[in-house]
């Protein structure tokens, strides 16, 4: 599968409680969750990216509490993809669990910048950076955990195989 659109550039250590303040928390509902992604490091995020578009981080994105949350709302407000250097590993587990396709690519994490435009190929873990022509490598998941992410998530994968 391959997903295209503009980057939207984080820095090193982005928290669950910068992706998703812990005052939304109160709701579990997608749509109210997407209203509010990223606000507290950039109030107009949800209002100026496009489905599609791409965030692009640095080291451990989606540090501090183990909140769902966090991966949900980036997902439910329309990114498709989010590439970092490194990510927390709790953040890591709950992006798979609800669907959100994730990448670590160090190169990519360093030369990718602001409104470039990206194409991920997430069987492969190929990322081509067609503002720049260039291309980065990340190392795709495993079948099983592709098609957890092409079922839309852990739970939706479960009730495909039962």
């Amino acid at each position: 599968m391959k997903v295209k659109g503009k980057a939207w550039k984080f820095l090193d250590n982005v928290n669950t409680d910068e992706i998703i303040p812990a005052r939304y928390l109160n709701t579990s509902q997608h749509e109210e969750l997407a209203k509010h992604c990223m606000e507290d490091i950039d109030k107009d995020f949800v209002k100026k990216i496009n489905m599609g578009d791409i965030i692009v981080a640095g080291k451990n994105f989606g540090c501090g509490s183990s909140r769902e949350h966090a991966p949900v709302s980036i997902k439910a407000c329309g990114i498709s993809c989010v590439i970092a250097e490194t990510f927390a590993r709790i953040f890591y587990r709950n992006a798979i669990n609800i669907g959100l396709p994730i990448l670590e690519s160090e190169k990519a994490s360093r030369n990718i910048d602001q409104g470039d435009e990206i194409e991920v190929n997430l069987d492969n873990g190929k990322i081509k950076n067609i503002t720049k022509k260039q291309t980065y490598n990340a190392v795709a998941f495993p079948s099983f955990m592709q098609e957890i992410i092409n079922a839309g998530g852990l739970m939706e994968y479960v009730k495909k195989k039962i």
